[in-house]
Formats: C-alpha cells, structure tokens, sequence
C-alpha cells in the first residue's frame, strides 16, 4: 500500500492546505483526498508541483507500507 505523507510535510514547513492549493493551483479538494489517504492516483505534474513547493523530495512525501491484509 501506498501511503501519501503529505500532513506530514506540510506540518514540517508549517503550510496549510489553503497556502499550498493557492501556490500550486491544485483544488483543496484534491489537497485534501491526498492528504487523507483518498486519492487512487496522483500526477507526476501535481507531484511535481507539491514537491516544489514544499522543497522536498517524491520519497519525503510517497511511502510504501506492507499490506497486512495480504
């Protein structure tokens, strides 16, 4: 499973979801499945932008956690 830190980061620079959806043209909606773990999929494009405006890395914000389902 995929886990999505993106609270995380953004706590670490101290930005909220309005701050961050108005820097990078992303809807707080969108922001928002993201952070809470409701997005099925994510663009290299928004990716992109999330990590630039929070100076971080693909990996600072995607990790992968074994299913304990499977």
């Amino acid at each position: 499973m995929i886990v999505i830190n993106l609270d995380v980061m953004m706590a670490k620079r101290k930005i909220t979801l309005t701050d961050l959806s108005n820097e990078i043209g992303i809807t707080m909606a969108n922001l928002s499945n993201l952070k809470n773990q409701k997005a099925r999929a994510i663009r290299f494009s928004t990716l992109e932008a999330i990590c630039k405006a929070l100076e971080c890395q693909p990996g600072d914000i995607l990790e992968y956690v074994e299913d304990k389902n499977d």
